[in-house]
């Protein structure tokens, strides 16, 4: 039988993806001798790559007798589509070790692609550099690809000049260089070229709506996200859904937030797995976990992904038991969890002082899952051990880890050593922390009360002035309560609201309980070198507290009070919010910059600890 006719039964088997017939083929072409001739078995290595049976085109690319550019195209092909990026960068050097063969131009958008797909940009600035001087220099499909490379990892100056070199640009282009320039935050100029896109399609506005929100512009995408509605471009694909729903996450808009689950609804996207983890995520972002929890029982099939976005969600609202049970189904369930799933479950043991379970992930994470531990592992295991108690032993591994300690490292342990009243370790902790010159302004309150209780006085006015200076360029604090379709926001010290008489009287009701409960003023929250009535009084107007009494005062009695503040809440305000829950009989959360508290019955979920 001729091969153009085998070649032929390969393509119908690509075709209607017939695994069994192609596994036929295969065998029938070892029985007659037939692999020698490169073209078939380039053919039978397309076919295996389209069926996703990645093992079995490597196995036949491995015993190949000999390999030409088509081959090495399609395997390199094959690695990127099963998300291999790494393994397509690692096989290519044998493309001239062992077949004595320089990239083509199917072989350079491959690797370009890999190197976009891993973020690696010195490995992608040397692939663009072989491309330059090699026969394919001018080829604008490699040139699009790299211009897509340049978009993802940050650089959309390098992408402009190669997409200002394309004779012919295609969509794809066109997209990354608009994505690349709205991920930086460069709005004017994606819009810029937005306006002279040729064709305005969904995918062109979705390069634009998920490169702004990527980027921290939600209301922007949100209005952009609007307009493309309105002009009625239908949504065929659903990746712009996953960015506006993360639109919503970013701002933590609940309302907002289910109005676009239910276009999704409407639409028929519910049952999209990234679809569905995106909603998970947003509703533990917006400080309703039993929403999250819904979705996630909802779904007919869940990835790593989906698994690890409800156990952190869990982790960051207090839930560490239940964030643990997740952990046990998923092992049971087969899936096989990932880095960022043993930062939430490590976290999620710091807050309830779980010491062994969170030294057993740990050590389970590098010897039973061959992950590397990251600084952010580090982190949280040295919190869960400092929050317990065991100082040597998180002094010990933060002199071994091999990662230089940030800012939330040694101000978590700083704070224990407060706690547990070791003075002479707070003080080699807090120099350390001194001299990365933090950006938070509570890590400066923190240092000035450990040096200050230690008698180190220079050292303790030092965090001060440099809290004064910081606070001059540093964002006002501001917090804003939603309910409903309504929201407000309230800055510290905010005096010109409308409701300020009704909001100052009803402060000054709970002021007097709490006063009778026993609350004092910390005002060691407050550095400014003022007096002792001041001090109290810009604890008073705390934006947090504002918003507080305004939702007291406007939101429907028995419900939730959700609260978003750009800021860490403070310690006293922390106090007063646990005190204000149980004097109102009204539960209230409060998503600040670095966690969620939810204060109920005179409780936080957080255990005093954030």
């Amino acid at each position: 039988m001729p091969i153009f006719h085998y070649i032929h039964q390969l393509k119908n088997c690509a075709k209607h993806h017939s695994i069994a017939s192609t596994k036929q083929l295969h065998a029938h072409f070892n029985k007659l001798g037939l692999t020698q001739f490169i073209h078939l078995t380039n053919t039978l290595l397309n076919v295996y790559a389209k069926c996703n049976l990645l093992e079995d085109a490597l196995q036949l690319f491995d015993e190949m007798p000999q390999r030409d550019h088509v081959s090495w195209a399609t395997i390199l092909t094959a690695q990127n589509q099963a998300n291999l990026p790494n393994k397509t960068l690692s096989r290519f050097p044998s493309m001239f070790s062992l077949d004595r063969l320089l990239p083509d131009d199917f072989v350079f958008a491959s690797l370009v692609k890999a190197c976009g797909s891993l973020g690696a940009i010195k490995q992608g600035m040397q692939v663009h550099g072989n491309f330059l001087v090699s026969p394919f220099f001018d080829d604008d499909v490699v040139k699009s690809s790299l211009v897509d490379m340049y978009a993802k990892c940050g650089l959309p100056d390098n992408g402009r000049l190669v997409f200002d070199s394309i004779k012919s640009r295609n969509m794809a282009s066109w997209t990354a260089m608009i994505y690349g320039y709205a991920r930086k935050g460069r709005k004017e100029e994606a819009l810029e070229l937005f306006s002279m896109v040729p064709v305005k399609d969904l995918f062109a506005w979705t390069a634009l709506i998920s490169g702004l929100v990527q980027s921290g512009n939600a209301v922007d995408a949100f209005g952009l996200f609007v307009e493309m509605r309105r002009r009625g471009i239908s949504i065929i694909d659903p990746l712009v859904l996953s960015s506006i729903v993360g639109a919503s996450a970013n701002l933590a808009m609940l309302e907002l937030g289910k109005q676009v689950h239910g276009l999704v609804i409407r639409l028929g996207y519910e049952s999209c797995v990234f679809i569905s983890n995106a909603l998970v995520d947003m509703y533990a972002k917006c400080s309703d976990i039993l929403a999250a929890k819904d979705v996630f029982s909802r779904m007919s099939r869940r990835d790593v992904v989906s698994w690890t976005s409800m156990i952190i969600g869990a982790a960051q609202h207090g839930q560490a038991e239940e964030a643990l049970s997740l952990y046990d189904k998923m092992v049971l369930n087969g899936v096989k969890p990932n880095e960022v799933t043993f930062v939430g479950l490590i976290y999620a043991c710091s807050h309830v002082g779980l010491v062994n379970r969170g030294r057993e992930l740990f050590k389970s994470m590098v010897e039973d899952h061959g992950i590397h531990p990251s600084l952010q592992h580090y982190t949280c295991l040295l919190d869960l051990l400092g929050r317990s108690g065991y100082l040597e032993e998180a002094e010990t591994i933060i002199n071994s880890m091999p990662f230089k300690p940030d800012e939330p490292t040694w101000a978590a342990l700083l704070s224990a050593c407060k706690q547990y009243g070791n003075g002479k370790m707070a003080i080699r902790f807090a120099d350390h922390l001194l001299s990365l010159k933090p950006e938070e302004p509570s890590t400066y309150i923190l240092l000035s009360n450990v040096y200050s209780s230690s008698g180190v006085w220079e050292h303790a006015s030092k965090a001060r002035h440099l809290l004064e200076a910081l606070e001059v360029r540093k964002e006002p604090g501001y917090s804003y309560v939603y309910f409903g379709k309504e929201s407000q926001t309230f800055y510290a010290g905010e005096s010109s609201h409308p409701m300020k008489e009704e909001i100052f009287s009803l402060l000054n009701e709970l002021g007097v309980e709490m006063k009778r409960r026993g609350y004092v003023p910390d005002t060691s929250w407050i550095l400014h070198n003022t007096e002792h009535q001041e001090k109290e009084r810009q604890l008073f107007w705390h934006s947090e507290r504002l918003a507080v009494a305004y939702g007291l005062l406007k939101s429907v009695p028995g419900t939730i009070i959700r609260i978003v503040k750009n800021l860490r809440v403070c310690g006293d305000c922390h106090t007063v919010l646990k005190l204000i829950s149980d004097i109102v009989k009204r539960e209230i959360v409060v998503r600040d910059a670095k966690r969620y508290h939810h204060f109920k019955d005179g409780k936080c979920s957080c255990n005093d600890f954030w």
